[in-house]
């Protein structure tokens, strides 16, 4: 059914459904989790929503596998607790979130101008504080999404003005990553994993068309692109793209 506003950006969250519970409860534990570890309120906040952003990333690169999710969303929560991080980081991973999912289409619906203006301030605030790998996947996205020519396309102008924005002069430079990202190097060691084609069952969220295999394809290999452009460039705040990636490559890789 198609929404009252036609959007390709929002999901919905119905708690009829198992794997939606489980995030909405173990959000609140990450949190609850971090919290109990001594970590400030808003730091356990910031968990919680590391936790969240960690299976909904996992949900767009993994459609037809609500494990995959709760893996990422364990594993989101783990290095949320151990190492928390900023606003901006936070910032950053639903910058990633919401670009990868108007990539994969799982929403069913074309991307709009509104959605093309919300992903272009999303690039230009990513870039105003620093987060230069999130800042541009947006726009990469984007291009991507309209290149690929289907009911989902994107405006062809979306991308450039997108990646544009991602290229603004940072006001606040972002801190580097000084902890060796280890689920960022798991996600790119089991790359083979994403990178094998894959059909997906799932059907979109407001169409009754099934979820595009080539789509969420790209979508798997621009989360691995930013991984290893946020590895060089040793800048935080892609910690749930590396655990939805690490959990989506874990299930795919050979036993």
């Amino acid at each position: 059914m198609t929404p009252p506003v036609a959007s390709a950006l929002p999901r919905p969250i119905d708690l009829k459904v198992p794997s939606n519970r489980f995030v909405v409860v173990g959000s609140v534990l990450a949190g609850l989790g971090a919290a109990l570890l001594g970590r400030s309120p808003a730091q356990a906040a910031g968990t919680a929503a590391a936790a969240f952003t960690g299976w909904a990333t996992a949900r767009e690169l993994d459609p037809d596998q609500p494990g995959s999710a709760s893996v990422a969303l364990l594993l989101a929560a783990l290095q949320g607790a151990a190492q928390p991080g900023s606003a901006a980081g936070l910032l950053g991973a639903g910058t990633v979130l919401s670009s990868l999912r108007v990539l994969a289409g799982t929403v069913g619906l074309p991307v709009s101008g509104p959605d093309a203006a919300a992903l272009t301030v999303q690039a230009a605030l990513c870039a105003g504080t620093g987060q230069r790998v999130a800042a541009l996947v947006p726009g990469a996205a984007l291009l991507l999404s309209s290149a690929l020519d289907d009911a989902w396309s994107a405006p062809r102008w979306s991308g450039p003005v997108a990646l544009a924005a991602g290229l603004l002069p940072a006001v606040r430079p972002a801190a580097r990553e000084r902890s060796l990202p280890l689920l960022d190097l798991a996600a790119l060691a089991l790359a083979g994993g994403l990178l094998r084609p894959e059909v997906p069952v799932s059907r979109c969220d407001h169409t009754d068309r099934q979820v595009s295999g080539e789509r969420v394809r790209t979508a798997r290999l621009l989360g691995l692109g930013t991984l290893a452009l946020g590895l060089l460039t040793r800048q935080p705040g892609l910690g749930s793209l590396a655990a939805a990636s690490s959990a989506v490559a874990l299930r795919r890789s050979p036993r």
